[in-house]
C-alpha cells in the first residue's frame, strides 16, 4: 500500500479537507512538513514539493575536532578543512622535558661516581704506630709512582722498555702534597728516591728501599718519621695507569729545550713543543741519564709533567667530552692504589690542587753522599725540618726553601 497521496510526484494540489483548509496561503504546499523550522529561520519550500534540506556543511561547533563538524563552508570559494589546534612546545612543557633530562643526567652521574669509587684499589697502609706524628692542619698526601707492570702485556713492556720479571717493588717517584685548610696554593715537594734515611726495622738505606721491603705501608711510615708530617692520604699509580690516562685525554703538551734520547727508558723525543702520548710520557718521567743532576733533575720534570697532566684532565675540553673524560676516569680509577679512607671526591681535590701548586725538592746538602748502600742523597736537615714544620702547621713556606721546578 502506498501512504503518499496520489499524484504527489506531479505536484498536484490535494483537495482542501478538514478545518482550516481554506487558511493556507496562496501558492503554498499542503505538505505539513514544508516550511517547518529546521534549527533556523523558516525557509520557503523548494520547487517540486521536496522537503527543505540542511545546509551542505554544518557550522563549526566549539572546540573543533575531526568529526563531521570539522568541515565548514568558505565564503567565496570551496570548503576547506578547519585547522585543529596542535599541542605546541610551551614554556611549561619545555620546563618539564628539561627537568626530566637533568634528572636523568644526575642519576647517571651519581651512578658513574659510585662505579668509579668502587674500582679504586684500597689498602690499609696508613696505620697508627708508636711515635706517629700528630695530625696537623690541612691535608698531607703521599704520592708515589711505582714500577708496577700491572695491566701491561709483554708486548707493551717491550715497547715501553720497562723490562720483564722485575723482582720486588720500587718507587722512582715520591712526593708529598700539602693542601692548606684555608685555601691557597698547595705545596708539592719531591723526595729523591736515593735519600739516605732510617727505614723502620731495616736501618739506614735509600728511601725507595722501603717500598721494596714493605710496600706502601712501610714507605708511608718512613716518610712520616723523616718529615714529621702526619700523612692523611696515600695515592700510588703504576706504569700502566699513567700510560692509559695520558692516552685517554689525547696526550699531554710539553715544550722541551733539547732533544732527548734514552734507550733505557725507550725515549726518543725531538726538541720543541709537542704532544706526548702515553708511551712517550712514561719514558719522559723515567729518564735521567741525559741530565747532569740525574735524579734531581728527573724529579723536577716529574712535577712539571704531573701539573701539565692534571691541567689537561681537569680542563673543560676533557671534562665536557665524554669520549675523553670517561676513559680517563675509568683508567685512572682502575689503576690507582689508595688508603682505606680515600674516596673519589678526595682524588678530585688532589687533581684541582695539582693544577698550579708551589713546587720544590727537599733541601739537599750532598747529592753524592757515599754510603754502604752506594752513592745517596743527604738532606740539609735544618732546612728540611723547617720546610716540613711549616707544612705541618699549615704555614706559608719561604721561597728560599722551595727551589721551584725547571725543565731539564
Amino acid at each position: 500500500m502506498n501512504e503518499w497521496p496520489a499524484g504527489w510526484f506531479r505536484n498536484e494540489k490535494p483537495r482542501a479537507a478538514g478545518r482550516g483548509a481554506g487558511m493556507q496561503p496562496a501558492g503554498s504546499s499542503a505538505e505539513p512538513t514544508v516550511g517547518m523550522p529546521m534549527g533556523g529561520p523558516v525557509r520557503p519550500a523548494p520547487p517540486g514539493g521536496w522537503p527543505s534540506q540542511p545546509p551542505p556543511y554544518s557550522p563549526r561547533r566549539p572546540g573543533g575536532g575531526m568529526g563531521p563538524d570539522a568541515w565548514a563552508p568558505r565564503r567565496g570559494g570551496p570548503a576547506r578543512p578547519l585547522r585543529t589546534r596542535r599541542r605546541g612546545w610551551g614554556p611549561r612543557r619545555v620546563a618539564r622535558v628539561a627537568g626530566l633530562v637533568i634528572a636523568a643526567l644526575l642519576i647517571l652521574t651519581i651512578g658513574f661516581y659510585f662505579y668509579l669509587d668502587g674500582k679504586l684499589t684500597r689498602k690499609n697502609m696508613l696505620v697508627d704506630y708508636s711515635g706517629r706524628p700528630a695530625a696537623g692542619a690541612g691535608q698531607n698526601w703521599l704520592i708515589t709512582g711505582s714500577d708496577s707492570r700491572q695491566g701491561l702485556t709483554r708486548k707493551q713492556m717491550r715497547k715501553l722498555a720497562t723490562g720483564f720479571d722485575v723482582s720486588g717493588q720500587r718507587s722512582d717517584t715520591i712526593m708529598v702534597l700539602h693542601i692548606p685548610a684555608g685555601g691557597g696554593r698547595a705545596v708539592l715537594v719531591s723526595i729523591p728516591r736515593d735519600s739516605y734515611v732510617p727505614i723502620p726495622g731495616n736501618g739506614l738505606n735509600k728511601i725507595n728501599a722501603a717500598y721494596s721491603f714493605g710496600g706502601p705501608k712501610l714507605m708511608a711510615e718512613t716518610v712520616q718519621n723523616v718529615t714529621g708530617l702526619h700523612i692523611d692520604h696515600y695515592m700510588g699509580i703504576g706504569f700502566g695507569g699513567l700510560v692509559h690516562v695520558v692516552d685517554a685525554v689525547g696526550g699531554v703538551h710539553m715544550c722541551l729545550h733539547s732533544a732527548i734520547t734514552d734507550p733505557a727508558a725507550g725515549l726518543h723525543l725531538k726538541a720543541g713543543c709537542q704532544n706526548l702520548n702515553g708511551a712517550e710520557a712514561l719514558g719522559f718521567v723515567r729518564t735521567r741519564h741525559n741530565f747532569a743532576q740525574q735524579d734531581l733533575q728527573r724529579v723536577q720534570d716529574q712535577r712539571l709533567f704531573l701539573r701539565a697532566l692534571l691541567r689537561k684532565v681537569t680542563s673543560p675540553g676533557t671534562i665536557l667530552n665524554p669520549f675523553a673524560a670517561i676513559p680517563a676516569a675509568n683508567g685512572a680509577a682502575s689503576t690507582l692504589t689508595v688508603d682505606k679512607s680515600t674516596h673519589l671526591y678526595d682524588l678530585l681535590q688532589v687533581a684541582l690542587a695539582l693544577r698550579n701548586p708551589e713546587t720544590g725538592t727537599v733541601p739537599i746538602a750532598d747529592a753524592a753522599y757515599i754510603t754502604p748502600a752506594g752513592d745517596a742523597v743527604k738532606w740539609d736537615t735544618p732546612n728540611a725540618q723547617a720546610l716540613f714544620n711549616d707544612l705541618q702547621n699549615d704555614q706559608p713556606v719561604p721561597k728560599s726553601l722551595l727551589g721551584g721546578s725547571k725543565l731539564g
